[in-house]
């Protein structure tokens, strides 16, 4: 398999208040959500860095389309890292989570590695890490979307 991964979708409970969580609160780029006229189809997708996108779908859609049991989801099964250019970005970045509605589990901190970094859950419970390393910062610090 060649390391192409595009899309990362989390399933969702109500797709409308990730939206908002994602869209208003983060301040995300999406054109909403697209699909509603296919069955289990409505989803919405986020513009992330170097062409990624994040997707939220509602998660008994998501288990219609697998096949698979709908099961609870569990913020320790894996975690979204969101990597910032400078130290003091953590800290905004939290900040505006919480002010989002997101739930800050681990404040902001010194980290073993000589980084700084805080974890906070959206609203469905996704763990996300805001965290400034300076031994692994991205070439590209501008992470607005690409043309």
């Amino acid at each position: 398999m060649k390391p192409r991964i595009s899309v990362l979708t989390l399933g969702v409970a109500d797709l409308e208040r990730s939206l908002a969580f994602y869209r208003d609160g983060l301040g995300l780029h999406t054109p909403g959500i697209v699909g509603r006229e296919f069955e289990h189809g409505a989803v919405a997708f986020f513009d992330l860095s170097n062409g990624v996108k994040l997707a939220i779908w509602d998660q008994d859609d998501m288990a219609h389309d697998s096949g698979l049991t709908k099961a609870p989801a569990s913020s320790t099964s894996f975690s979204i890292g969101h990597n910032v250019s400078q130290r003091s970005e953590v800290d905004e970045v939290m900040e505006q989570a919480r002010e989002a509605g997101a739930a800050i589990v681990k404040p902001a901190q010194e980290t073993f590695y000589g980084g700084y970094a805080g974890y906070f859950t959206d609203p469905d419970g996704h763990l996300w890490e805001i965290v400034w390393n300076p031994g692994n910062l991205a070439e590209r610090t501008d992470l607005s979307p690409l043309p």
